[in-house]
C-alpha cells in the first residue's frame, strides 16, 4: 500500500507562496487517509459477516435437511457393527393376556478361540472339555494347533461356564457378548413361542430371528425398536395353558394315545385361551426338524393347526344347523334313518351296525346317525353345502398368526358329488384342522357369527358376517347339550358346568389309501356353558385306546370326552366362571303352595 505523505514538499511550497495555510493540507490528507482506512475496515467486517452467514446457512441446511431426511423415512433398528456384517440388536418380549412373561431376552456370552494368541493350545482343549463334556477333544486340538485362525466353541454359555473358562487363562479363549431369547416357562406354550435363533453373528454381537410360531410371524414387529418397551401381548391365559397342557399330558397317557391337542376359544372374539399340541419341546433349545419318517411324529408338529384330519361325527352338527337354517326340517322334524341308503354306488352304514330306524333331527345329532344326517345332507345339496362350509371358513387355512396355520389348509374332493355331500355331512372326505373346529363351533356358540381365530388380545367382540341364523345357532345348542345329557358324551357331565358338545371318532387313513382297522382320531368338541356359551374347547386324541374293560375302547365316548371334562372342571374356575343350575324351560317347572 503506497502511502501519501501528509506534508507533501511541492504543495507545501506552493501554498506558502500563495499565501495560504500550509496546514490545511495536512489535515485534508489526515481526513482522507482516515476515511480508507475506515472504508478498508468496513470492507473486511462486510467479507467475513458474509462468509460467517454463508458457514451458518450450510450448517442450518445440512441439520435440516437431515431432520427431514429422518421425518420423512421409517426408523431403523440400532446397529452393532462387527467385522464383515452389520447386525441388529433389538427384540420386543411377549406376554400373556395378563401381563406374564413369556419370552424376553437375556444377557450372556458366546465362546470363540483365536488359535494364534493360543499360550498352550492342548491344555486349553483338556480344560475346555472338562468345562463342557460333549465336546470333542481330538477335534479341539487339531483345530487349535493347525492353520485355523477363528472358529466358534459354543454359542450360548452360562455365567459358571464363562467363569471356569476364564480360568483356564489362555489368551486365545475369547468371549462374545449376545442377547439370548429366554422362554422363562420352559416347554410351556411351546409351539405358540415357536423358537427364536441366531442370524447374522459376530464377536461383537448376534442378531436373534424367529424361526417359528409367534416369533416368527411377528419377527418385524418384535425387532422394531419403536416396540422396544412394548411386549406383544397375546390372548393366550398362561395359568390356563399350564392346567390345560398338565391335564391333555396326563389324559393323553392315560388313554395311550400317541399324541394330543386341545383348542380353547373365546367365542365372541375368537381368542385363543390356550392351545396345546403333545408331543412338545423346550424352544430354549429347540430340536432339529424331522427328516424323514412322519412329520406328525416330531414334536415340532403342531397337531392344532397342521394337523389336518378327518374329524368325524362332530361335523354332524353342521348339516343339522344348515338344514333348519334353510326351513327343511327343524329340531323335532322326524327322519328315517333305516337302511339301506345307497348313494353313488355306495352304502351308508352305521356305526357297528346299528338301525335307529325312526329319529327326530335332535335324536339323530344325539345317537350320531350316519344316515339321518346323509338324508339331510341329500336335501341341502352339494352346492349349498359348500357354500355354507366356505362361509364358517373350512376351505382355507385359518388366519391364525403363527407361520405354521398357514400349512393347515383343508383337503376337499376333488369333485364334490352327492356322496361327498353325504360322507362329509359325517366327517369323511374333507379334512381340516382341530382350529378349524373350534371356528365353526364358535359360530354356533355365539348366535350364529363367523368368529376369526386369533392369537392378540381383544378389547372388544370382533363381530363376523352372520352365517347363520340366530334360531339354527340356537337349536344347534341344544342339541349339542341334548348329547352331553343323553348321548355319547355322558362323561362329559361336570356338576355346576353345563357342558354341550359332539363326539367324532374317525378311522385313520392309511398312506396309500384306505384306513386302518385299529387306528382312530377321537375328537370332542364342545361349548360351555351350554345355556349361555362363552368357551369353544375341542379335544383330539390321536390313536387312543381306553384298557380298562375286557377289550380296548377308541372311541371318543370313552376317550376324549372324559379329559376334555377333566379339563373344564379345572379350568373353568380360571377364567372366572363359577358353578351354576342350569336354566330350565318355564313348561319344566312345576309350581306348588302351601296352607300353613
Amino acid at each position: 500500500m503506497i502511502r501519501t505523505p501528509l506534508r507533501p514538499l511541492a504543495r507545501i511550497l506552493d501554498a506558502r507562496q500563495k499565501g495560504e495555510n500550509p496546514d490545511a493540507i495536512e489535515n485534508e490528507n489526515k481526513r482522507i487517509r482516515h476515511e480508507q482506512m475506515r472504508d478498508g475496515a468496513r470492507l473486511r467486517a462486510e467479507g467475513r459477516l458474509l462468509v460467517l452467514g454463508v458457514f451458518f446457512f450450510c450448517a442450518f441446511g445440512v441439520v435440516g435437511a437431515r431432520m427431514g431426511m429422518l421425518a420423512s423415512t421409517d426408523p431403523v433398528e440400532p446397529r452393532a457393527h462387527a467385522p464383515g456384517a452389520v447386525i441388529s440388536a433389538s427384540r420386543a418380549d411377549i406376554v400373556d393376556r395378563h401381563g406374564n412373561l413369556l419370552a424376553t431376552n437375556f444377557d450372556t456370552h458366546a465362546l470363540y478361540a483365536q488359535p494364534k494368541h493360543m499360550v498352550d493350545p492342548v491344555m486349553a482343549a483338556k480344560g475346555l472339555v472338562k468345562v463342557f463334556p460333549d465336546l470333542d477333544e481330538e477335534r479341539l486340538i487339531k483345530d487349535f494347533t493347525g492353520k485355523r485362525k477363528f472358529l466358534w466353541i459354543k454359542k450360548k454359555i452360562s455365567p459358571e461356564q464363562k467363569q471356569a473358562v476364564h480360568d483356564i487363562g489362555d489368551p486365545g479363549l475369547l468371549f462374545a457378548p449376545r442377547d439370548m431369547r429366554l422362554y422363562p416357562n420352559g416347554s410351556l406354550a411351546a409351539h405358540i413361542m415357536g423358537g427364536a435363533s441366531y442370524g447374522k453373528e459376530g464377536v461383537h454381537a448376534a442378531e436373534v430371528i424367529g424361526v417359528a410360531g409367534v416369533e416368527k410371524y411377528f419377527d418385524d414387529y418384535l425387532r422394531d425398536p419403536v416396540n422396544a418397551g412394548k411386549p406383544l401381548e397375546l390372548s393366550l391365559d398362561l395359568t390356563v395353558q399350564a392346567a390345560s397342557e398338565r391335564i391333555l399330558w396326563g389324559g393323553m397317557k392315560l388313554m395311550n394315545a400317541k399324541g394330543a391337542t386341545s383348542v380353547l376359544m373365546d367365542v365372541k372374539t375368537g381368542e385363543v385361551i390356550s392351545m396345546v399340541s403333545l408331543p412338545t419341546f423346550d424352544p430354549n433349545n429347540r430340536p432339529r426338524p424331522a427328516v424323514e419318517g412322519d412329520a406328525s411324529d416330531s414334536p415340532l408338529f403342531n397337531r392344532a393347526v397342521q394337523g389336518v384330519y378327518e374329524l368325524g361325527s362332530v361335523f354332524k352338527i353342521f348339516a343339522a344347523t344348515q338344514a333348519i337354517e334353510l326351513g327343511l326340517v327343524n329340531a323335532e322334524t322326524v327322519i328315517e334313518t333305516k337302511g339301506p341308503l345307497k348313494v353313488g354306488g355306495f352304502r351308508i352304514g352305521e356305526f357297528q351296525g346299528k338301525n335307529y330306524g325312526a329319529l327326530s333331527v335332535t335324536d339323530i345329532i344325539v345317537k350320531s346317525s350316519n344316515r339321518g344326517t346323509g338324508r339331510m345332507a341329500l336335501q341341502i345339496g352339494a352346492k349349498r353345502q359348500q357354500e355354507f362350509l366356505k362361509k364358517l371358513g373350512f376351505f382355507e387355512a385359518t388366519p391364525f398368526e403363527i407361520v405354521e396355520a398357514a400349512g393347515g389348509k383343508p383337503l376337499l374332493p376333488k369333485k364334490w358329488t352327492d356322496l361327498s355331500s353325504v360322507t362329509i355331512s359325517y366327517g369323511h372326505g374333507l379334512s381340516t384342522s382341530p382350529m378349524h373346529l373350534a371356528a365353526g363351533y364358535a359360530a354356533i356358540a355365539n348366535g350364529g357369527y363367523k368368529v376369526r381365530p386369533t392369537l392378540i388380545k381383544q378389547t372388544n367382540p370382533q363381530q363376523g358376517p352372520r352365517v347363520m341364523s340366530e334360531r339354527a345357532a340356537r337349536d344347534g345348542r341344544m342339541m349339542l347339550r341334548q348329547v352331553v345329557a343323553k348321548g355319547t358324551a355322558s362323561f362329559a357331565r361336570v356338576p355346576g358346568y353345563f357342558i354341550g358338545g359332539k363326539t367324532g371318532t374317525a378311522d385313520k387313513p392309511k398312506p396309500r389309501g384306505g384306513y386302518y382297522k385299529k387306528k382312530t382320531l377321537a375328537t370332542f368338541a364342545s361349548i360351555f356353558p351350554a345355556h349361555d356359551p362363552k368357551y369353544v374347547l375341542i379335544v383330539t386324541l390321536d390313536e387312543p385306546s381306553e384298557n380298562s374293560g375286557d377289550k380296548p375302547r377308541r372311541t371318543a365316548g370313552w376317550t376324549a370326552v372324559p379329559v376334555a371334562a377333566e379339563m373344564i372342571r379345572r379350568v373353568a374356575p380360571l377364567l372366572g366362571l363359577r358353578p351354576a343350575v342350569e336354566p330350565v324351560k318355564p313348561s319344566m317347572v312345576t309350581l306348588t303352595s302351601s296352607n300353613n
